[in-house]
């Protein structure tokens, strides 16, 4: 999870822009995974700056991400330093994962799903959202022409035009979360589309 520094320069400004760029509906979209997880102990795997921190209700949150920027400006009780690809915590630590728009900053998802499934519980679940590019050759085509303009415009209104060239690069890493999700060690139960043209996804797994 070394990619989740880049935005380490801009953390002040980073929560910010994206309400903008999702025209206000991210946390909206959060919300959709958070209210499926369990309660109990949850895991926010690249918490970042805490932006999902008030719709977690009254769950133990441990906060984890590789950016100590980021995390100074969290307010959670409980704060890590540390990437995904290795968490450190024992075995069946948490009921739940939450991770918000981290896995295209992933070194390894592969690495990075063992690891969730080693530190939940029997039963526990993961809940994982991010950005892709729509389904369909015609309207991922469309989106990848406007996320090539959109997004170093959007980044230099804050001076940090090339993280957002990254992110634009960043949106054709991986494929459909049924493809990227499908063979590891937790079972996939559910994915759903939000956002124009669906280019948000998210996922809900079950240890």
């Amino acid at each position: 999870m070394s990619n989740g520094t880049v935005f380490k320069d801009i953390a002040d400004r980073y929560d910010r822009l994206n309400a903008v760029l999702s025209l206000g509906q991210d946390q909206k979209w959060r919300n959709t995974v958070v209210f499926r997880l369990p309660q109990g102990r949850l895991l926010d795997l690249g918490a970042g700056t805490g932006a999902a921190n008030a719709i977690f209700g009254d769950r133990e949150v441990v906060a984890l991400d590789p950016a100590p920027e980021m995390l100074s400006l969290n307010d959670s009780s409980r704060r890590v330093v540390a990437i995904g690809e290795e968490l450190p915590f024992a075995d069946e630590a948490f009921d739940a994962v939450f991770s918000a728009y981290v896995f295209r900053n992933l070194d390894s998802v592969d690495a990075a799903m063992a690891e969730i499934s080693r530190v939940l519980r029997p039963g526990g679940m993961a809940g994982i959202i991010d950005l892709g590019r729509p389904e369909g050759k015609v309207t991922s085509r469309v989106h990848r022409a406007g996320t090539a303009v959109v997004l170093p415009l959007a980044g230099m209104s804050i001076g940090a035009r090339a993280e957002y060239v990254y992110l634009h690069h960043t949106l054709d890493k991986h494929p459909p979360p049924e493809e990227l999700l499908a063979d590891g060690p937790m079972t996939l139960t559910s994915t759903w589309r939000l956002g124009p043209m669906g280019f948000v996804w998210a996922a809900l797994l079950e240890k």
